[in-house]
């Protein structure tokens, strides 16, 4: 299974937490991890790969020259790197046919087959919209980026990257930056919904992105049925969206002693591999 993350060397630490979870609800699984960054020292990648190693991941590294991104609007929350997820197809070696995307600040709790085992078809990928959560968002994302389909959330995708290397064209991106570049607000979420949301397919965002935030409007939703103990036995990515993150001391809600058990796992074990 080919996993792909694009980060900068702040985001090292969670995705760290992140790789530890997924080989936990996953013990079985072969996975090649596709990092993509622009100037992650050697000396943080020298510490990932002892961590990979351990876990029986395949770590390919790539770094790229991201100057191209100089004009995109960027912010400390959103690095450049985030951007790079979407020219993964022209990234990535033409070999590798579908990756799956996973932002790092997520914990795998479930096993993730059933999703990368999904047939895209004509697709270009698959996502969630997190729509039932917030309506009046959706409704205005339309009309910001002049949208006919729901809105999208990036941190999840099964990505079909021959489609990709067919219909996305940095040409598209780059008049996109120009003409909405004030307006976007999850930068590089917002392009890939206004240019390529058409080619999306959705995926139940209980199950494959659930916002840790949003506990009581699943349940609501759901009719008290998705608790806590159905969340645990059927969610497999939980998403820590927004702000402040888990590992912030600000950060408390049912779900952050979950985040902060696996990161006092990662501390034990990377302090035996150290």
């Amino acid at each position: 299974m080919d996993l792909l993350f694009t980060l900068d060397e702040g985001y090292l630490s969670h995705l760290k937490v992140t790789l530890l979870s997924i080989r936990q609800a996953n013990p079985h699984t072969d996975f090649r991890i596709w990092l993509v960054h622009e100037s992650i020292s050697s000396d943080g990648l020298k510490k990932l790969r002892t961590l990979t190693d351990h876990l029986a991941f395949d770590l390919q590294e790539i770094q790229v020259d991201g100057s191209q991104w100089n004009n995109a609007k960027t912010e400390e929350r959103y690095p450049k790197e985030m951007y790079f997820r979407l020219l993964a197809g022209e990234i990535l070696p033409a070999d590798i046919h579908k990756v799956l995307y996973l932002d790092p600040d997520i914990l795998v709790i479930n096993p993730l087959d059933d999703l990368w085992d999904m047939d895209l078809g004509d697709e270009l990928l698959a996502a969630a919209t997190h729509t039932g959560l917030t309506e009046m968002s959706t409704r205005l994302n339309k009309v910001r980026l002049d949208l006919d389909h729901v809105y999208y959330n990036s941190g999840v995708m099964l990505m079909n990257l021959d489609r990709a290397r067919q219909v996305i064209k940095w040409a598209d991106i780059q008049e996109t930056i120009d003409k909405y570049n004030n307006l976007l607000i999850l930068p590089d979420q917002d392009i890939l919904n206004h240019l390529y949301g058409k080619y999306a397919v959705e995926i139940p965002e209980e199950i494959w992105n659930y916002d840790t935030r949003k506990y009581m409007r699943y349940l609501t939703k759901s009719l008290a049925q998705h608790d806590i103990h159905w969340v645990m036995a059927n969610t497999a990515i939980l998403h820590f969206c927004g702000g402040p993150k888990p590992w912030d001391e600000k950060h408390d809600n049912r779900f952050t002693s979950v985040y902060l058990d696996y990161q006092n796992k990662l501390d034990r074990l990377e302090g035996e591999l150290s």
